[in-house]
């Protein structure tokens, strides 16, 4: 209705009176799409800031580590073996009723000991990854928004507990690009023996161009399945068909809008092709002379699974893939962290398939000159209970939200750090808890990545990893 005169505009009027506003708006919206096309382009981008790091290789132990068990030293639990914990204040959740059951406090069944210089506490099944105890700067007391395996591990992941997130590796994959064109810039080497909880969403690129996503590679093998041309089909061939499909695609997309998808499919047929010549030389690991190998594990079996996606992992930074996801664990089986009971034969297990690969890992990055340039983060989804899980005979630890223990070590971290802490038991923070995001705030940080400034527009909001809250974790940096 007009002010002036109480009467309805026409339509002609409508559009005369507010064509600045209406044009403004569709500016907007050109100006909107060209900053995103101009994102969805591949290849190196500039950081906000002068980074510490080039690359990460990110550990996520699949199932909850227990931190009581590997890298807290708490004299309390063997004081109050077998008895409740005292009465706590201000909890919570699962956590909450878990102690107002039947419970009795549980020491690690394998003893914990101090570790180099740094005095750092690790437990003794840790027999590799001790020799670099100062190395690795530690963050304690870190919370997860859920006590359950799957959204925890979309939080930890993603920094959402819902799916439809994009993941650490693509947001890092958006804000920084491939140092390598032939290879993508976020390749995901998962455990042999599956994947873990929620499968692919784990390193999908949800509402950022699907091009920004994880690529699973194959440890062994073909890296990538149906990747080389069929039998009879020349190079040459395959590019020709490429070129046709590519004019067929683009004049498609530009009879319509809002085409993302399909430029994120044209440019995946063209790494596709890159790839064919680069990807499989990656994977070779065979021509790793025998004492690198032996480093990390492939002589053995126990080790031989973890090892060669360790092993691939330095491969890829070595040739400039940004992100580097490593999954240890299937699903919440026995061949994952997830210990409810069976502790005394399960942990040693697990430790004893990771510890020489990840400490040869670590090593090899510094001979090779890589250490400083490369950040390696290991996580889980969620930390343990310190008592046992019930009344049975057979020792086992809850899920607990509140004591999650993450190291990280490489580039632009301080040496022998730590941030957080828990309480006499591990049971939670002893302060502040520290939240994943400011974990995933500290990593964007060493890459050069403001994470108040790396966002997408998604639904009429600018979201980021870091959501509304963030920050960075600066007494574990250099």
């Amino acid at each position: 209705m007009s002010i002036e005169n109480g009467r309805g505009y026409s339509r002609r009027e409508l559009l005369a009176r507010g064509w600045n506003g209406i044009g403004g708006l569709a500016l907007a919206h050109l100006l909107a799409r060209e900053a995103q096309s101009q994102q969805n382009v591949p290849g190196a981008k500039n950081p906000h800031h002068t980074p510490k790091a080039k690359n990460v290789i990110f550990l996520f132990l699949s199932g909850g580590v227990s931190q009581v068990d590997c890298f807290e030293h708490k004299p309390a639990l063997q004081k109050y073996a077998g008895k409740r914990l005292p009465a706590m204040g201000e909890l919570e959740g699962e956590l909450a009723s878990f102690l107002k059951q039947p419970h009795g406090a549980v020491p690690p069944p394998f003893p914990l000991r101090q570790c180099g210089s740094s005095g750092r506490w690790m437990s003794t099944l840790f027999e590799h990854l001790s020799k670099s105890a100062d190395d690795l700067a530690f963050v304690h007391g870190v919370k997860v928004d859920s006590n359950n395996h799957s959204p925890a591990t979309m939080h930890v992941n993603t920094g959402s507990p819902f799916q439809g997130n994009p993941s650490v590796g693509a947001w890092v994959n958006y804000g920084l690009g491939s140092e390598n064109q032939n290879l993508p810039g976020y390749v995901v080497l998962h455990d042999a023996r599956g994947g873990p909880v929620n499968g692919s969403a784990v390193w999908q690129s949800g509402y950022l161009p699907a091009a920004y996503q994880g690529v699973p590679f194959r440890s062994a093998g073909e890296p990538i399945l149906n990747l080389q041309s069929p039998p009879g089909i020349s190079s040459e061939q395959t590019r020709r068909e490429l070129d046709l499909l590519r004019y067929l695609n683009e004049k498609h997309a530009a009879e319509r809008g809002a085409a993302d998808e399909l430029e994120a499919r044209i440019q995946a047929y063209e790494l596709a092709f890159r790839m064919q010549t680069e990807a499989p030389g990656v994977v070779n690991i065979n021509e790793e002379p025998a004492h690198i190998q032996k480093l990390y594990g492939l002589d053995q079996p126990a080790t031989q699974s973890f090892g060669r996606q360790c092993l691939m992992a330095r491969r890829l930074v070595e040739k400039g893939v940004r992100f580097v996801l490593l999954v240890h664990g299937w699903e919440n089986g026995v061949y994952s962290w997830d210990h409810h009971s069976d502790l005394k034969t399960l942990l040693p297990a697990r430790i004893g398939e990771v510890d020489k690969p990840v400490a040869g890992l670590l090593h090899d990055l510094r001979q090779r000159g890589l250490w400083n340039e490369t950040l390696v983060v290991w996580t889980s989804e969620m930390g343990r209970t310190p008592f046992n899980e019930g009344a049975g005979a057979s020792l086992g630890r809850n899920h607990n939200q509140w004591g999650l223990v993450n190291w990280l070590a490489g580039g632009g971290v301080k040496a022998g750090a730590t941030a957080g802490g828990t309480d006499d038991f591990g049971l939670r923070a002893a302060g502040n808890p520290i939240p994943i995001r400011d974990v995933h705030a500290t990593i964007l940080h060493l890459l050069g990545l403001e994470h108040t400034m790396l966002t997408h527009l998604h639904e009429g909001r600018f979201k980021r990893l870091t959501d509304t809250g963030g920050v960075v974790l600066r007494e574990i940096l250099t």
